[in-house]
């Protein structure tokens, strides 16, 4: 065997051996019963797979805890689907390489079908509490990023102080997202045929979500000495809210990232001009002007 390809057989021996710690820490600390036993399945299979390669490459690579550490750690506050779809989108399992050395190794040939196939079929029906409560986050942020954005830049330009603005958006701010929470108590009751969201919960998503996006929206008022650098410095973080989203969401559910990005900024950006041009209205034509 030359250097090269034992290279590689060795890259792909360590990512299996890590994978394996992966779903073994995750399976170690789930507190549902289904996806423990899904994960630690998955875990055999990775160990399996290791061997597999080992038999080949006869050393004894190890695994990279760091990388065991960062999909923990995502899977804690991102949810499992999060964590492990992502790590399997980070995966390229080449057909024709698998081919390839499937001729002379047989047993290799067998890795390809279960990272395609068996392994997906796994990962989609982990029960993932998470995004259960995805539309209660998706009401509490996606309200707040329209209704906050219109509103600061409104305020932006019919005042020219900074803690006026910051401190009328945070008060609207947070008495929206008090009654957002309520608003999504009572959506979530209404959801009778979802049997997994508990009303609570759900409302605690809502009004989190929508309070989190407030603060993160106003603090530019707080910080700068310009309406209009702190303006332009809330879209910005408006634009990275949407992006950190619709990316969890693509990653999680499997959907597409642009198209979601896209509709989410047109309809935060339009909603920013018209206040724009309602807070100059005022401002030029009704005198209003702190």
């Amino acid at each position: 065997m030359d250097k090269a390809k034992k290279k590689i057989f060795l890259a792909q021996q360590q990512a299996e051996i890590t994978e394996y710690y992966v779903y073994k820490r995750l399976s170690e600390f789930s507190r549902d019963e289904e996806n423990k036993k899904t994960l630690q399945k998955i875990a055999d299979d990775e160990m399996r797979h290791y061997h597999i390669w080992k038999n080949i490459t006869e050393e004894d690579p190890k695994p990279k805890m760091w990388k065991v550490r960062y999909y923990v750690f995502l899977a804690r506050f991102f949810g499992l689907s999060f964590a492990l779809k992502l790590m399997e989108s980070g995966e390229i399992h080449a057909q024709e390489f698998y081919q390839e050395v499937g001729v002379d190794y047989p047993d290799v040939g067998k890795i390809f079908n279960d990272e395609e196939e068996h392994e997906k079929e796994l990962l989609n029906i982990l029960n993932d509490k998470r995004l259960a409560y995805v539309g209660a986050v998706v009401l509490g942020l996606n309200d707040a990023l329209v209704e906050l954005t219109g509103t600061l830049v409104g305020l932006a330009f019919a005042f020219n102080d900074n803690l006026v603005i910051g401190v009328t958006g945070l008060i609207m701010g947070v008495a929206a997202a008090l009654s957002m929470a309520a608003s999504g108590y009572l959506a979530s009751q209404e959801q009778e045929e979802q049997e997994d969201v508990n009303p609570i919960t759900a409302a605690v998503y809502t009004g989190v979500s929508y309070l989190v996006t407030v603060v993160l929206l106003v603090f530019p008022y707080f910080v700068l000495s310009t309406a209009r650098s702190a303006t332009i410095l809330m879209l910005v973080i408006t634009i990275l809210i949407i992006a950190g989203y619709n990316y969890y969401i693509s990653v999680a559910k499997q959907v597409s990232f642009r198209q979601r990005f896209v509709s989410m900024t047109l309809i935060a950006l339009v909603v920013g001009v018209i206040t724009f041009a309602i807070g100059y209205m005022a401002k030029h034509f009704l005198g209003v002007s702190i």
